[in-house]
């Protein structure tokens, strides 16, 4: 899928209460959406983290009020008829043109508490924008299924 956001070029705010949203794909698995530039938060709350599972490789943020650019690839995990977990789902994320996930396991839904842990849903599950109180714009996005 491709994804541009931008989070506003007047900078209000620090850590998680500066441009914060996601994009949830699933409902339960969030690609953060945050203005990480020369801003200070948690090591797994920064733009384009698995939230709460994995840190970016890499610092890719333009400047506040620059569109920014994900390109996620995901592949969904595969529950058996008992909803069991036969195969954790991996993704990929390009942020502008920089790869800051490269095939990561994720570990389960990306809840703010607790640790992560699979619950048995359909392959087929709503892709979702996060309204997190923060202005952030959206545009131009495409999904296109592999």
């Amino acid at each position: 899928m491709h994804i541009e956001w931008a989070a506003p070029s007047k900078v209000k705010g620090e850590g998680q209460g500066r441009g914060n949203s996601g994009v949830y794909l699933q409902g339960r698995y969030e690609v953060q959406v945050l203005d990480s530039y020369n801003n200070k938060t948690y090591y797994h709350g920064q733009a384009g983290s698995i939230y709460k599972q994995y840190a970016p490789l890499v610092n890719a943020c333009r400047k506040p009020g620059d569109w920014q650019e994900y390109d996620i690839i995901f592949h969904a995990p595969k529950f058996d008829a008992k909803g069991k977990l036969l195969k954790a789902a991996t993704i990929t994320v390009l942020q502008n043109g920089v790869l800051i996930q490269d095939h990561v396991e994720i570990k389960g839904g990306t809840a703010a508490k607790g640790m992560p842990k699979y619950e048995p849903h359909p392959e087929k599950q709503p892709l979702s924008l996060q309204d997190h109180h923060n202005p952030v714009q959206f545009r131009n996005n495409w999904i296109r299924e592999l």
